[in-house]
C-alpha cells in the first residue's frame, strides 16, 4: 500500500492569514507514533507559525501552540481536526 491522501485543504483568509491541513494514510506507522497516519495543520499569521500540528518522524505527535511546543494524543483523524480549530479559533483576533 502506498500512501494515500484522506484530506487537504487551504484557505488564506483576507487579513492574510493561513490555514493549511494535510493528512495522509500511510502503510507504515511514522516512528515513535503507532498510528497510520502523517499530518500536519498549520496556522500562520503575519509569516509566523502560531498554531502548528504535525508527527515529525523522531518526534512524535505533538503541537506548536504560540512558542510552546508539547505532545499531542491523536486519537483519530476528525479529533485532529476538532483540536486544531478550536486552537486556530482560540488565537484568532476577536
Amino acid at each position: 500500500m502506498s500512501a494515500r491522501l484522506i484530506t487537504s485543504f487551504k484557505d488564506i483568509a483576507t487579513d492574510g492569514s493561513i490555514v493549511e491541513v494535510v493528512v495522509w494514510k500511510v502503510p507504515a506507522p511514522v516512528p515513535p507514533t503507532e498510528h497510520g497516519y502523517k499530518y500536519s495543520a498549520v496556522y500562520v499569521v503575519d509569516g509566523v507559525r502560531v498554531v502548528g500540528f504535525d508527527n515529525e518522524r523522531g518526534k512524535g505527535d505533538h503541537c506548536h501552540i504560540d512558542c510552546l511546543e508539547v505532545a499531542y494524543n491523536f486519537t483519530g483523524v476528525d479529533q485532529l481536526i476538532e483540536d486544531f480549530i478550536a486552537a486556530v479559533a482560540a488565537r484568532r483576533e476577536p
